[in-house]
């Protein structure tokens, strides 16, 4: 038997289970049942170190992540500004081809105009012609070409042809640039226009 009393029909009522959650007794003392941690607070220290770990393994994650697309990104402006330097350089090469070109014409017209002046007296016509080969070479300079000083210099095949040779005793003098017969010129360290040499070559002497 129960302690609880019977209902009207002959049942007994069920037992009805009050959880008291108020801080203090009515008689003003604590209420034990109120200071008793709960299943959730119990297992709260637990599971706050979980979520730190978690959140923790999130955070490294995406501070990996976010360094890799800083390294991508880094490399993509290195490789932005190799091109453009690369372009730069491939366009100024090209204009200094084009200046070779039209120099190459000038200093050609030059030497026409040269080949006339080389015997020609100081008449009106001799005058008007040395002002126009003068001024052509005035434009050349200009556009950067340098004359390449060769004369009693070694002879260097990628400066100028030799076009004569003359045979010398001197041994100083041997495999060395006796005269011009055409000037040579580049632009920028590059040869535009070879020369043409007149070369000694040395000789021993027939009574040595």
């Amino acid at each position: 038997m129960s302690g609880h009393p019977p209902s009207a029909d002959g049942d007994e009522t069920p037992a009805v289970r009050v959880n008291d959650k108020r801080r203090f007794t009515p008689d003003g003392g604590p209420n034990d049942a109120s200071t008793q941690p709960s299943a959730t607070d119990a297992a709260s220290p637990g599971g706050t170190n979980d979520e730190l770990r978690a959140t923790r393994a999130q955070h490294e994650a995406l501070q990996r992540k976010f360094d890799e697309l800083a390294r991508a990104y880094q490399a993509t402006e290195r490789d932005k500004e190799d091109f453009k330097k690369r372009v730069q350089r491939e366009r100024e090469q090209l204009m200094d081809v084009e200046r070779g070109a039209v120099a190459a014409g000038l200093l050609e017209a030059i030497d026409e105009l040269d080949r006339c002046l080389s015997q020609a007296d100081e008449s009106p016509l001799a005058t008007g012609v040395r002002l126009i080969r003068d001024g052509l070479l005035k434009r050349a300079l200009a556009m950067g070409v340098e004359r390449v000083p060769l004369e009693g210099r070694p002879f260097d095949p990628n400066l100028a042809e030799a076009a004569d040779m003359e045979l010398t005793t001197e041994p100083g003098q041997d495999n060395h640039v006796l005269s011009v017969l055409r000037a040579c010129y580049q632009l920028k360290g590059r040869v535009v226009r070879p020369g043409q040499v007149k070369v000694a070559r040395y000789m021993t002497p027939a009574n040595a």
